[in-house]
């Protein structure tokens, strides 16, 4: 297990050095221990309040009943802040999110991270679709691409990780396809160093929409 653990690590890092060396970051959040402290206070009785203004289109509990907006419940609240500031600065475009988080304090903006991070996370509804492609790229990447396995950043549970990498598990399908394609194209460009980028062009329409169901069907 450790070998198998450690080669997906070699593997993740043959991807992204030579990014690394070229690239410059596509965020102004900076993690430092005070900025994930600041995050980790989050008032989430006052982000309760902000969020029946984000109702429309996440939902009461922030699941979307739409493939059009992201479900937001069970999201890691580093992800969520990390996403409104870029909107805030503009690093992420989007007409009706960028207007919304230009009014939002930090503090605010912390608060709505952690009320949406404390929802029950969503699930939606089993589909019939087989994705043998999506799997084998979960747990083993492709040598032949060199990519790294999605579990590697994103969890065998599709739970993300602390700071900038999302959870995926229950996001309803589409919208996971969506967003593998508008970073496929280039339309988002906020991931760090270019890693999903990088990643989503390498990947082809079938392999995008099959992983889109596979993490809509991960039961949190």
């Amino acid at each position: 297990m450790g070998g198998l653990i450690m080669k997906k690590i070699i593997l993740t890092a043959a991807l992204f050095l030579p990014v690394l060396a070229v690239a410059q970051p596509s965020s102004q959040v900076a993690w430092t221990a005070d900025q994930l402290n600041f995050v980790k206070a989050g008032n989430a009785a006052n982000g309760e309040k902000l969020a029946k203004q984000c109702a429309g289109c996440h939902g009461d509990n922030g699941i979307s009943i739409s493939a059009s907006y992201p479900s937001l419940a069970g999201q890691l609240p580093t992800y969520l802040y990390k996403q409104l500031q870029d909107y805030n600065s503009g690093a992420r475009q989007d007409p009706m999110m960028s207007g919304f988080a230009k009014n939002l304090s930090q503090q605010d903006a912390a608060d709505l991270a952690a009320w949406f991070a404390a929802q029950p996370p969503a699930f939606q509804s089993n589909s019939p679709m087989v994705y043998e492609l999506a799997e084998k790229l979960v747990k083993n990447g492709s040598r032949d691409r060199v990519l790294p396995p999605c579990e590697v950043c994103h969890g065998g549970d599709g739970k993300g990780q602390v700071m900038d990498i999302p959870a995926l598990s229950g996001q309803n399908a589409a919208y996971v396809s969506y967003t593998l394609k508008a970073f496929k194209n280039g339309e988002r460009h906020n991931d760090i160093y270019s890693r999903m980028r990088t990643i989503a062009e390498s990947l082809s329409d079938q392999e995008i929409e099959e992983l889109g169901f596979y993490y809509q069907n991960i039961r949190n």
